[in-house]
């Protein structure tokens, strides 16, 4: 009689999906999978993966503008990429720095590297207060092996030779006495290796730290200065600041900045690079508050270092002064309006805003062209990036600004969208064009309009086919200047230091451990044995070893 499909014998092991029944997976639990995932985490490998995807983390930082260092860049990357925009915000790419994913990755990082420094820390010191392993029994087996017979003398002073040998050349030594009645010393050194190494991953959590606490502790700001002005170190000079989490911003130092002058060097002698910048220079004055002044100044990768502050130059470029009057001639606006460049011959752009003292307000979009050239479509382009024949050209604008909801707006933007076009474009009307000294009426009997020049003895052009003019300092120039706090300075220096050193002490100095043994032999010979024995790559151990045996020998005076 045949037995059921599914009968199964009292004594009979149940059938497995395993390939291999006799392998029974454990369970790790809760506890055990924790211990696990501790263990990869603070493995060497995850510690460099980590540091890997760090440095690819930190690359959309120089490619997109930061709100923390630029944040005119980003206004002006919506305004050029206004689809692209706002989704590489909603990924934070514009806050790279402070961003959930980055944060991520460098706390992990720390968590890493703590958790592989500390026991690694711990062996070492166990390993440098132990005593050096026993000499092997059969040291013609290591890789590093050379044998002499000596002539005279006998094994103990043989040894003794060796030991005193050793303690001079920085090997830690120990004694030993075998069993077939040879000698021995063994001696190891090369332990720096292992302390560079952890200073080089102490120093690196250091630094994590350290930029992590100075991220917290400072401040960044920035401000646009036009020659003639002052910037206050206040809160509210700042045309945007970004303090760290711990920082206050009533602590400000007191002081003052003025820029006087504003000096850029264009070369004009190389035809293939004609125009381009070769020098800027930002002439300034600081103050204290006890009146005490002092002139600086401030070049691209030459910051100003003043009272706890650095002042980096991040821009420039020019600042038209524009006076607008009313119908009956009295001054309802001046001011010096940064006007952005837009390509390497300052063609720059600006927005100017008449919010009171007329019948409506009125807004321009204006275009600066320091060498203004005429092309044939009737619109200008900039030559030459100095001041050679500047031209301001403005379309005007009239409607509702959108300044009184009480909402910000950038100083750098004009929403046209409520407003009517009064000059330029499908108007029918000419835009306006001024050269410095020169004025005109505004649209409809609104006012008038002056490019004030900024050279009060200058000379007013009669007209835009003016060639004989100086228009040299006509056009006051601007500076942007980073005001950077960051009280962790010295230690990021003094970590940056530290692994370096670690780093190179990691790399070319050797862990070597060396062996002599002296046995007596029956003929009144020594037989005197040299071994060595690295850890890791050591392609000079050979040739160690046999100087060695040639100091010891000649150290004995014995012949071979």
């Amino acid at each position: 009689m045949s037995r059921p499909s599914d009968y199964v014998d009292a004594g009979a092991r149940p059938q497995q999906d395993s390939p291999n029944p006799d392998v029974v997976q454990t369970n790790l639990g809760f506890v055990g999978t924790l211990r696990f995932i501790w263990r990869q985490l603070t493995s060497m490998r995850t510690a460099l993966l980590l540091l890997l995807l760090l440095a690819i983390a930190a690359v959309p930082g120089s490619l997109v503008p930061q709100r923390s260092s630029d944040p005119n860049g980003v206004i002006q990357y919506f305004s050029d990429n206004p689809d692209l925009a706002p989704v590489l915000d909603s990924i934070q790419m514009f806050d790279v720095y402070g961003s959930v994913w980055f944060s991520s990755i460098y706390l992990l990082l720390f968590v890493s590297l703590i958790g592989c420094v500390v026991p690694r820390t711990k062996h070492h010191f166990q390993a440098m207060r132990s005593r050096p392993p026993r000499t092997p029994a059969r040291l013609q087996r290591l890789a590093a092996h050379t044998e002499v017979t000596l002539e005279g003398g006998n094994a103990g002073t043989a040894i003794e030779s060796a030991h005193a040998l050793l303690k001079k050349s920085g090997y830690r030594t120990e004694l030993y006495q075998g069993r077939d009645g040879d000698v021995s010393v063994s001696a190891e050194r090369g332990y720096l290796r292992e302390t560079g190494n952890l200073v080089f991953h102490s120093a690196l959590v250091g630094m994590l730290f350290t930029v992590a606490i100075g991220g917290g502790m400072g401040y960044a700001g920035q401000r646009v200065v036009v020659e003639g002005q002052t910037f206050v170190n206040t809160l509210l000079d700042y045309n945007s600041f970004n303090p760290g989490r711990f920082y206050n911003p009533d602590d400000l130092a007191p002081y003052s900045l003025s820029l006087d002058k504003f000096d850029v060097t264009y070369e004009q002698k190389n035809l293939d690079a004609y125009g381009q910048p070769i020098d800027f220079t930002a002439h300034v004055t600081t103050r204290l508050p006890n009146g005490d002044t002092e002139d600086r100044a401030i070049k691209v990768n030459d910051p100003l270092r003043f009272e706890g502050t650095d002042v980096y130059l991040l821009g420039n470029g020019y600042a038209p002064k524009v006076t607008v009057r009313d119908p009956n001639g009295t001054v309802v606006w001046t001011d010096s309006v940064p006007f952005l460049p837009q390509d390497s011959n300052l063609t720059s752009l600006g927005v100017i805003k008449i919010p009171d003292g007329l019948d409506e307000q009125i807004g321009m979009i204006g275009f600066l062209y320091p060498t203004a050239y005429e092309l044939e479509t009737g619109a200008y382009t900039s030559t030459y990036p100095d001041l050679v024949f500047p031209v301001l050209t403005l379309n005007v604008y009239t409607g509702d600004l959108g300044i009184n909801d009480g909402a910000p707006k950038s100083v750098y933007e004009l929403n046209v969208d409520d407003m009517t076009q009064l000059t330029g474009g499908e108007t029918g009307v000419d835009s306006i064009e001024l050269m410095p000294g020169q004025s005109q009426e505004l649209p409809g009997g609104r006012g008038s309009i002056t490019f004030e020049n900024a050279d009060p003895d200058a000379a007013v052009p009669a007209d835009a086919n003016a060639t004989t003019a100086d228009f040299s300092s006509s056009v006051a120039r601007f500076a942007s200047f980073d005001v950077h706090r960051d009280p962790t300075q010295g230690w990021v220096l003094t970590f940056a230091i530290l692994i370096l050193g670690g780093l190179l002490t990691s790399l070319f100095v050797p862990r070597r451990r060396v062996w002599i043994k002296a046995t007596d032999n029956a003929d009144g010979t020594v037989r005197i044995e040299y071994a060595g024995l690295a850890r890791g790559e050591d392609p000079g151990l050979g040739e160690a070893v046999d100087a060695l045996a040639y100091r010891h020998g000649t150290a004995l005076g014995l012949q071979r």
